[in-house]
């Protein structure tokens, strides 16, 4: 009888050890090619917001934390993958995503925008102006949001835009909501900005604070047209990528977002890489 209690309390005892390893070495991937959520710096150091936020959150959850380096095209799959335990990198929550992964509360608004090189399409800077007051919310669009709709959709007639593949911008486009669109997708967004400043686009759409942040870093003329768009297609907010199963881990998120958003972390980091309030 001694001997099997001995056997079970090592074989707990086992179970605690591995628990606690898992919980102390959360591995969180990035793409660290999406400024200014999360980028490289001359180095080859892992910078940006989410790189800085997942410091805080690791924090908060008493967790040690290793940031993993993932292209954006095989995020999901390496998560389902087990190469890394939770997705911090600028993904939107959709409905399409939570039919294979899970999401924390979120965390930062990610908004989109059309953008155009400065000194070009003057005829759709000229459309686009009237509705570029407001920003268009897709999840139940009024009747305002109809209008700017069609104003879009005849302003992308004929003409290239490009975008991210395997994005929520991409899927926007290609939804029907602008028509029938010329979509032209790429790997990462600094192929996207390298080809519209070189004129290989007309048009491209991606995260507003993207090309904001290019055009300050580069000097380039790139500028935005047109409403900013989110909801529907473009989710609800950006949030912390998690495997379904990985219920404890979700809380965890959870709580550690709450209390960052209650200590002004949130507000703080965001301020300091976009420039503004991101938090949700």
């Amino acid at each position: 009888m001694n001997i099997i209690k001995k056997t079970i309390f090592s074989v707990l005892a086992s179970l605690l050890i591995v628990g606690n390893i898992y919980a102390d070495n959360i591995k969180i991937g990035t793409e660290g090619a999406y400024p200014p959520w999360n980028s490289k710096d001359a180095s080859g150091n892992l910078i940006g917001f989410e790189v800085e936020l997942a410091d805080v959150l690791c924090k908060n959850m008493g967790h040690n934390c290793t940031i993993v380096e993932q292209d954006w095209d095989g995020m999901i799959p390496a998560l389902r993958g087990k190469k890394f335990d939770a997705i911090m990198a600028g993904m939107s929550i959709t409905d399409e995503r939570k039919k294979v992964i899970s999401f924390s509360q979120g965390y930062a608004d990610e908004v989109a925008s059309l953008a155009i090189m400065g000194g070009t399409n003057f005829g759709m800077q000229r459309d686009m102006k009237a509705i570029s007051a407001a920003g268009i919310n897709l999840t139940k669009p009024n009747s305002t949001a109809k209008n700017a709709l069609k104003v879009i959709k005849s302003a992308l007639e004929g003409k290239t835009v490009c975008t991210q593949v395997g994005t929520i911008h991409q899927n926007f486009l290609q939804s029907g909501d602008v028509g029938t669109v010329r979509v032209r997708v790429y790997k990462t967004q600094d192929e996207v900005n390298l080809d519209l400043t070189s004129g290989r686009c007309d048009v491209a759409l991606a995260a507003a604070v993207a090309f904001t942040d290019y055009a300050e870093k580069s000097g380039k003329r790139v500028m935005l047209v047109g409403p900013t768009f989110s909801g529907g297609a473009f989710g609800n907010g950006v949030g912390v990528g998690i495997r379904q199963a990985d219920t404890k881990l979700m809380k965890d998120f959870n709580k550690a977002i709450d209390k960052a958003r209650k200590d002004g972390d949130i507000s703080r980091i965001a301020i300091k890489w976009f420039g503004f309030d991101a938090s949700m």
